[in-house]
This record gives C-alpha cells, sequence and structure tokens, in this order.
C-alpha cells in the first residue's frame, strides 16, 4: 500500500472483537481465539485511489473491510479495465494468495475511503491450523467464490446486456442486503460497464431506457433501484426483447 495514501486508525480492542465477531467466517470462533485473532488483525485507514496490492504480488496478507469499498479488477496491457468485485464492508479478501502462498490474480484497490483489517500471514495460517472449524468455513468461502466465479462467465458469455445488467445490479443489492426503502448502489456507469463487459454508452442507453418505466433512478455516482422485481424477472427469463 502507498504510504501517501494510508494512515492508521487504532480501534479499541471491544471494536475489533465486534467486527470480527460479526463476520461469518469468524463469529463461531471461542472467545479465547476470537482474542487472539484481534491481536493479528492490523487496522489501516487508506484513502481513494489508494493500491492495496497489485497483480503478481506475493499474498501474504488477509484484509477484512470494515468500512467502505474496494475495488477487485485486472487490466490489459492497452489500458483496457474489467472490475471482477466490489468488497463492501463486513466482507473479506486477498484469502487465495494468502492460503496458497501463490501471487495475487488481480489488483485490489480502495474505491472509496475504507478502512480495513490487515493480517499478515505467518500469524493467520498456525492460527487456522489450531481451528479445524475455521478451516472449513474457509473451504466453503473458497467454494462460494467459485460458484460466483462461474456465474460471472456464464453471465459474459452467454447473457446479453440488458440481462446482464440486470443481474449485475440486483447482485450488488443482495450482496449488500439493501433495505427495500433504501436500495441505492453506490456506483459510477464506468464502473458498472467494466463489471458487466459493456461500453458506458451501451450501459448509459439502457439504465435510461429502465428509468423512464420507472424501474431504476439515476444519480451522481449511484443508481436506485425503484422497482427491482421487473429486473429480477429480466434477469432469470432472459428474453432478449426486455428493454
Amino acid at each position: 500500500m502507498t504510504d501517501d495514501k494510508r494512515g492508521v486508525s487504532r480501534p479499541s480492542a471491544s471494536g475489533k472483537l465486534s467486527v470480527l465477531r460479526q463476520h461469518p467466517i469468524f463469529q463461531d470462533l471461542d472467545s479465547e481465539a476470537l482474542d487472539q485473532l484481534c491481536r493479528y488483525a492490523k487496522p489501516t485507514s487508506l484513502k481513494r485511489g489508494a493500491t492495496i496490492f497489485s497483480k503478481g504480488d506475493q499474498g501474504n496478507s488477509l484484509y477484512i473491510v470494515i468500512s467502505g469499498t474496494v475495488k477487485i479488477s485486472v487490466s490489459s496491457p492497452d489500458g483496457r479495465n474489467a472490475i471482477l468485485n466490489l468488497i463492501s464492508a463486513g466482507e473479506l479478501f486477498g484469502e487465495v494468495a494468502l492460503l496458497d502462498g501463490g501471487e495475487r490474480t488481480a489488483d485490489a484497490t480502495a474505491n472509496t475511503n475504507c478502512e480495513i483489517f490487515v493480517i499478515d500471514r505467518r500469524d493467520f495460517l498456525p492460527f487456522v491450523r489450531s481451528q479445524p472449524a475455521l478451516a472449513m468455513k474457509f473451504i466453503e468461502l473458497l467454494c462460494d467464490r467459485l460458484r460466483w466465479t462461474s456465474d460471472q462467465v456464464e453471465q459474459v458469455i452467454l447473457q446479453d446486456l440488458p440481462r446482464r445488467l440486470a443481474s449485475a445490479l440486483l447482485g450488488l443489492t443482495d450482496k449488500r442486503k439493501l433495505e427495500p426503502a433504501s436500495r441505492t448502489i453506490a456506483i459510477t456507469q464506468q464502473e458498472i460497464s467494466e463489471m458487466v463487459g459493456m461500453t458506458r454508452e451501451s450501459i448509459n442507453k439502457q439504465l435510461r431506457a429502465w428509468a423512464a418505466r420507472n424501474w431504476v433512478r439515476l444519480e451522481h455516482g449511484a443508481i436506485v433501484l425503484l422497482d427491482p422485481e421487473p429486473l429480477r424477472a429480466l434477469a432469470e427469463a432472459g428474453s432478449d426483447d426486455e428493454m
């Protein structure tokens, strides 16, 4: 992480416990194990745009998002970008390279101002070995990641733009468990275009068509889902003529 874009915050031990206890991966740990994990978790604050790690870096740490959003992306030599995932508060990332000791497979960047926990591999691997139930949780997490990746590949290969965009918006909404009254997704049209693999112009045209039907509302740097059910029907049915 670049030094000019990060700072260290120091939450209390009780604050650390609260964050880690709420995470599905760690919530079943006993108090002693959770206390030990807290000692390993180093809090860090990041400014928007800060590089957390780059593709090809060694996987030396696990990261847990406390607040803000982290972008996982890849880029081509000619400057094209693809967003693979947006990691929000309560989620972790960096587990694949952490567990196998290989290189990072993508870039991780602070998409907003963020607060994260960083846990060093040298501390975390012995801890996991001492907690068989936690190891099973990570196996389940990796299976979830594989299923999610398969779904993403299927969407890119088989789905047209309306289905792909509807699936992406619903996925971002469901993932963050947004309340029906506040289905606001903080994402730009450029970012959503990089997620679904379509041009920004195509995304804008489709969103404006849905806005005219009062399915969505477009705001600066955000998309509000006003009526998600038609989008859900479109994503599941895959009708080519729904615009």
